[in-house]
């Protein structure tokens, strides 16, 4: 049991990476590199998914007096972006498809750098000097989201046709690997889930969800499918990054309960974020 526990966040981290490679599938050149050329583009985004989050919940963590497993799960969650729904999630509201993955391009380039070196600031931070191997993370962003997003991309080069053939069951098929390695992690872990309700945990996790949707939001530019976009991208954030991190540097088992946790909180915040956008406009779609 306790080596299956081991393994499911991993087995998490390769279903998803099925859906990273529907990305590439889908996206063209032109697409994924879109902000990558665009450093006003490009600058904004960084601030909004790799700077505003972090440095937000350091601040929650700092002044609110939540358990450590809380704010550990806060911490992991806020340093790992770039989960492979997002674009999905962001073309659902009408965003540009060149803006959506080229953010998301852009951000998992990123993070191969920024999630070691904000992790090691945030240790230092609150005196608990965990040094996070760049190897481990680097491993885990190529698995999860480089290698089957270049993969994708390279089929798509060369057989673009079946490469559009083939988007919608490589998309059912991982999306049903992820729901079939995920609910077993949820009920394994759902009690230390539940004993960490109360206590400002979840109102915390949905005040820095609140904070990352608004930065994302004002950050996104003129354009409000431009906005949801960057909101969107900003907010959610990446399980099996976050999970695999918890489970080879803290010994608690409770801060992998506190990823799930805000994990759930995120959703529920994104979803209400979501209905509020199509509701407050109605016509934000590209032309």
């Amino acid at each position: 049991m306790e080596a299956l526990k081991q393994i499911l966040p991993l087995l998490l981290t390769l279903s998803l990476a099925g859906l990273v490679m529907t990305v590439g599938l889908k996206a063209g050149h032109g697409d994924l590199l879109y902000v990558l050329r665009r450093p006003g583009l490009l600058i904004r985004a960084i601030l909004a998914v790799e700077v505003i989050p972090p440095i937000a919940a350091a601040a929650m963590v700092w002044v609110l007096p939540l358990e450590p497993a809380v704010k550990a799960g806060i911490m992991l969650m806020a340093i790992s972006p770039v989960p492979p729904l997002v674009p999905g999630k962001q073309l659902s509201i009408g965003a540009r498809k060149e803006y959506a993955y080229g953010v998301y391009l852009a951000m998992a380039l990123l993070t191969i750098i920024a999630v070691p070196l904000v992790f090691d600031l945030a240790a230092r931070l609150f005196g608990q000097p965990r040094t996070l191997p760049f190897h481990t993370i680097a491993a885990t962003v190529a698995t999860g989201v480089l290698i089957p997003l270049g993969l994708g991309m390279l089929v798509r080069r060369i057989a673009p046709d079946f490469a559009e053939r083939i988007v919608p069951w490589v998309y059912r098929l991982s999306m049903l690997l992820v729901l079939l390695v995920f609910f077993p992690i949820l009920a394994t872990i759902w009690p230390a889930i539940r004993s960490l309700i109360g206590d400002g945990a979840v109102i915390a996790m949905a005040a820095l969800t609140l904070v990352t949707l608004i930065g994302g939001h004002m950050l996104g530019g003129p354009a409000d499918y431009d906005r949801a976009t960057l909101a969107v991208a900003s907010s959610v954030r990446h399980p099996g990054i976050a999970m695999l991190i918890a489970n080879t540097t803290f010994a608690d088992k409770r801060v992998t309960a506190a990823v799930l946790l805000y994990l759930l909180v995120s959703m529920i915040m994104g979803a209400l974020y979501q209905a509020w956008f199509k509701h407050r406009y109605p016509a934000a779609r590209p032309a």
